[in-house]
């Protein structure tokens, strides 16, 4: 796949829009769900998607595929959007979509483990929520974005320990929290 996006983007280059339009269709939906469980909203996620593309177009014929992959390069645009849209929007909360609240199939039986299942979906939304900005980055690329560490310390413009090392903070944060939240539930 590889070969073929630096293809597209040799493509896009030159000018072929049908190659761009295959290039959205190949990476877009992935960018579209991290830049939404990022900045916590998919209205913003969009225009951070259409600014990668647009970004894409403008640049590609600067891209380097000795330097990088090209979904790698993508998500590189995307994390830096994300973090200027999070910024200029002064986001403090992060929320997951709703549709992951409302999958049919994610939904138990019982009214009594519905409850308990979105209980839950709010104590990991506030964990991740209340993470470093960077360690929320590392975890979603690896999470949403499926990267893997080089990949995400590419991203991020750090080394691969360094990515890590975020991604084990970030757990390690993520899981204190869990515990934490279940605790107090228990004492009440």
């Amino acid at each position: 796949m590889q070969r073929e996006d630096d293809d597209l983007m040799a493509r896009i280059a030159a000018g072929s829009q049908r190659s761009l339009a295959e290039l959205i269709a190949r990476h877009g939906r992935g960018l579209q769900s991290f830049a939404a469980r990022y900045l916590g909203n998919s209205s913003d996620a969009e225009d951070v998607v259409q600014d990668v593309f647009v970004t894409a177009w403008k640049n590609a014929s600067r891209y380097d595929p000795q330097k990088a992959r090209v979904s790698t390069w993508l998500y590189k645009i995307a994390a830096n959007r994300c973090i200027d849209q999070r910024r200029r929007r002064f986001l403090r909360n992060f929320i997951w979509l709703d549709d992951l609240e409302s999958d049919p199939a994610s939904e138990a039986p019982d009214a009594e483990a519905r409850v308990a299942d979105r209980q839950e979906l709010s104590t990991v939304r506030d964990g991740i929520a209340a993470l470093p900005q960077r360690q929320r980055m590392a975890l979603l690329l690896k999470v949403v974005a499926d990267l893997d560490v080089p990949a995400i310390a590419e991203v991020m413009g750090t080394s691969i320990g360094s990515a890590e090392q975020l991604l084990v903070r970030a757990r390690r944060g993520l899981r204190d929290h869990v515990a934490a939240s279940d605790g107090r539930e228990r004492n009440v």
